[in-house]
């Protein structure tokens, strides 16, 4: 119950802490559901994006031209 309490003190007792936790908390999900996103993506389509043929089409190696 300890462990209950010390939440409940540390992060629902206050407002502005309540709202801090959910603003870091959806931040830090939407960071984790991106990267994982678009690693299955990546992983999903790999063989036909453009980062994985420019080198048959673009002459000149690796520079990024914009």
């Amino acid at each position: 119950m300890s462990f209950a309490n010390s939440l409940y003190s540390a992060l629902f007792r206050k407002n502005y802490a309540m709202l801090a936790a959910v603003f870091g908390a959806g931040f830090a999900f939407e960071i984790g559901f991106n990267n994982g996103i678009n690693k299955w993506w990546d992983n999903h389509n790999r063989g036909r994006q453009w980062k994985d043929i420019r080198n048959k089409y673009v002459k000149g190696g690796d520079e990024d031209e914009e």
